[in-house]
């Protein structure tokens, strides 16, 4: 696991476009972190680092906003297990050619595939946060 400090949303921006770099059609990442850690500002920066060019809110009532077929933006907070997921049809996104980005993920745990990638985001002060990934 690998640590970036970022002081403002604009750098979280800023790195989430780099690390999308470092993925590949297909991946699964999990972003965990309390409400308010950023985690949409996170999935902004992926979203411009994968060249979606949409605007990224968040999926609280929708389960899952699509983005062209390139990112899969899953929020599952009220989801109570996996088998809702799979009833829902959300873990078939789980195998296409899109990015995966799932807040929430450890309410689905038991329908995730191996092999997930984490970004986990701590808010330490005001704007400053901590960024754990793989």
């Amino acid at each position: 696991m690998a640590e970036f400090i970022s002081h403002s949303a604009d750098e979280t921006i800023s790195f989430a476009e780099r690390y999308a770099r470092s993925l590949k059609g297909g991946d699964i990442v999990l972003l965990k972190g309390e409400l308010g850690a950023g985690k949409t500002v996170f999935c902004k920066g992926l979203a411009k680092g994968l060249g979606v060019e949409d605007e990224i809110l968040s999926p609280t009532y929708a389960y899952m906003n699509d983005y062209s077929g390139k990112l899969y933006h899953f929020d599952c907070y009220r989801l109570a297990n996996g088998e809702q997921a799979e009833g829902l049809g959300l873990t078939d996104y789980f195998y296409m050619d899109g990015i995966c980005v799932i807040e929430w993920a450890e309410n689905i745990a038991s329908v995730l595939p191996s092999g997930c990638r984490e970004v986990e985001i701590e808010k330490i002060g005001d704007t400053v946060r901590r960024i754990v990934y793989d």
